[in-house]
């Protein structure tokens, strides 16, 4: 039986889309999966989202819907990212699942009864955004005399709530005396440091947790005290033992052969802004339940945007859809490729240092990496071994000139790879990659096979020659299977070989003689400048307008006043979408079948750039009912579906419990 490996990400909070910087870490999680399952082990990565918690409750009322509808909407439109990003999960959990609810309100109520929880009264600080509670001296002051969170610096809340807290401190010595007898804990180390001089051993010791809310009540309630739900913070974390199945009932060896085979955890990656939750409240948490920690919380760093400009300028700066830089990865693969887009996010964030994204960073990036230097090598290897060679790879013979540097550098990329990898510095084992696939562009600069080709008693040394510069391109593609695994999947479709598992590398030439190439297919078009101009200035535009309408609400102009005999004659009707797809060949238009109630009908809409078909499918929307049949890419539209907005558009969803066919007026 294979060796396990169980990692997870932290689950996504469902409030609204993913920027760029959390969908990295989706990315990371699964490259180091690949790469886990590459190395033969059975890899399980676990992702999700998180649903409850105050937050969600008053962005749904903003909406106009119930909670569930809201997260519901958001989390489709979450998983959708974490697919189209090609990541291979095993499981995505939810907290509104009913599996997860019932195990945490078991969890709550073991920790209640073993005494590790009381009912107390809270009174502090609390900072909505994060879900968390803060005391006097650890909020900060700013010289306005604003009172802000020292996490996400947005400002903080003072509130008094009975509330139940679990004691931490009973754990505290226990958690110190673990993290400080095993070192690979807590990754990068310096954040080890962070966690235990900053909340562990800081004066008056770890403070007693707030563990339920009674101010909302979007959560999973309490079964003993039902006016309390529990906190977020605890529901969220204990995702990674209910997503294996863990029963609270049972002994660890009492437990399903499933959660027993997984857990302990190999690696949880996590953002840095959360590691305080993950390497002291949730070991903490697993102590209190009699299971074993986990192995590794890797905290990785953050993608900072930068603001840029049209004529270069521009600074660093958190991503904010209030500052219009927000940048996310799907719409980024629409220029770049989703393989564009999960090579720049591996390759540019620093293991201990923040990243920076821009779409000058990324076509910089992605021209000069994957166009020039991977895509050059392997059109330019395969279009001479059809034309020298009639497409079969040719048998190599005896070693010259640059040959042995050439095998060298592979064998010493496979090698740096490895270790790189095992520790988690993914962007340094990609550039180790590169470099080797920069040393065959050079070899056939060295070895200049156009030449041989003219002399017909040089043909084996050509023959040799192409052989090693297409068993380097394996070996790259082998390594990169982590990084772009579509793109790789086309290298080897183009190499036509099934020596494609980490073993393979091990040494030079398990590439066959005689194989009989694929068909070439271009694996990275260039990008040119011209078009990231273009979506700078857009991004330009959208900055201008949203910091337009902070300063003061924009009165419309140019709207004509009609009376209510006009407005009456538009027909507004509730409808419920059954099926939805893209157009083809239409990159703007979804195809909708709508339920009126009264009769079923075909509208086209102009929003598949804001939402992926899955996510509207059962939602219920307004349509207008009366309007003039019209022909869009050939397919007959009968309506509109109401939206809002110019640049992000927002289909206005009703209540799950609307009756279809309802007038609207």
């Amino acid at each position: 039986m294979k060796e396990k490996f169980y990692l997870t990400t932290a689950i996504a909070y469902a409030s609204r889309k993913p920027h760029f910087g959390n969908t990295y870490e989706i990315i990371m999680a699964d490259a180091v999966a690949r790469y886990k399952r590459l190395r033969g082990y059975d890899a399980y990565l676990c992702t999700g989202t998180d649903e409850h918690g105050q937050k969600i409750e008053n962005y749904a009322a903003e909406a106009g819907l119930t909670p569930k509808a809201y997260v519901d909407g958001v989390a489709g439109e979450i998983r959708g990212i974490w697919d189209k990003m090609n990541t291979s999960y095993n499981y995505f959990i939810r907290t509104t699942d009913e599996s997860h609810a019932a195990a945490v309100q078991k969890i709550f109520k073991r920790f209640y009864e073993q005494g590790d929880i009381y009912k107390g009264q809270y009174e502090g600080w609390y900072c909505t955004p994060d879900e968390s509670f803060f005391t006097e001296t650890q909020v900060v002051r700013k010289e306005d005399g604003t009172v802000v969170c020292p996490d996400c610096g947005r400002p903080v809340q003072q509130a008094k709530e009975e509330a139940y807290f679990f004691k931490m401190s009973t754990y505290a010595p226990r958690l110190i005396e673990y993290i400080e007898t095993h070192p690979d804990f807590i990754q990068p180390k310096s954040r080890e440091r962070e966690m235990l001089n900053n909340f562990l051993k800081v004066e008056g010791g770890l403070q007693d947790l707030c563990v339920s809310r009674t101010s909302f009540k979007w959560g999973i309630p309490v079964d003993f005290d039902p006016r309390h739900v529990v906190y977020v913070w605890l529901d969220a974390l204990v995702n990674y033992i209910t997503a294996l199945g863990y029963d609270p009932d049972k002994t660890y060896e009492e437990q399903s052969e499933h959660f027993r085979r997984y857990w302990p955890c190999d690696v949880h990656i996590i953002g840095k802004d959360i590691l305080r939750f993950h390497t002291i409240y949730w070991p903490i948490f697993l102590m209190a339940l009699d299971l074993p920690l986990p192995k590794k919380v890797f905290g990785h760093p953050w993608f900072n945007a930068v603001e840029e400009k049209k004529d270069g300028s521009g600074a660093e700066v958190k991503m904010s859809k209030s500052r219009g830089n927000v940048i996310y990865a799907d719409e980024l693969a629409e220029t770049f490729g989703v393989d564009g887009v999960r090579y720049f996010a591996l390759s540019e964030m620093p293991y201990d240092a923040d990243g920076h994204i821009s779409y000058t960073n990324v076509l910089i990036r992605y021209n000069t990496d994957l166009a020039n230097n991977l895509g050059n090598l392997v059109s330019r290897t395969h279009a001479m071994t059809v034309k020298y060679f009639g497409g079969v790879v040719p048998a190599p013979g005896a070693e010259e000139g640059p040959d042995g540097e050439l095998k060298a550098a592979a064998a010493e990329a496979v090698r740096r790879y490895a270790a790189l990898m095992d520790d988690y510095h993914l962007a340094d084992a990609a550039a180790e990659v590169l470099s080797l696939c920069r040393r065959a562009n050079k070899y056939i600069d060295e070895t200049m096979p156009w030449a041989l080709a003219k002399d017909e008693s040089r043909k084996e040394r050509l023959g040799t020659v192409l052989y090693n510069l297409l068993e380097c391109i394996r070996v790259a593609a082998v390594l990169l299977t982590p990084f772009i695994p579509g793109t790789v999947e086309r290298i080897f479709a183009q190499l036509n070989t099934t020596a494609v598992d980490f073993d393979s590398v091990a040494s030079f030439g398990a590439l066959a003689a005689g194989t009989a190439l694929g068909q070439a297919s271009p694996l990275f078009a260039r990008v040119d400048e011209k078009t990231v101009d273009a979506i700078i200035k857009q991004k330009e535009e959208q900055a201008a307008r949203a910091e337009k309408a902070a300063a003061a609400p924009e009165k419309p102009e140019g709207c004509a006043m009609i009376g209510i005999e006009d407005f009456m004659n538009v027909e507004l009707r509730t409808a419920q979408v059954l099926a939805c797809e893209k157009v083809p060949k239409a990159k703007k238009l979804l195809k909708l079948q709508l339920d009126l109630g009264y009769e079923q009908r075909q509208v086209v809409s102009g929003i598949a750039k804001f939402y992926e078909p899955e996510q509207l499918i059962g939602k219920k929307l307004i349509v207008v009912a009366n309007l003039k049949p019209a022909t869009l890419c050939g397919i007959e539209s009968n309506g509109m579906i109401l939206a809002s907005g110019e640049d992000e558009i927002r289909v206005v969803f009703l209540d799950p419990e609307t009756p279809l066919g309802q007038r609207v007026r």
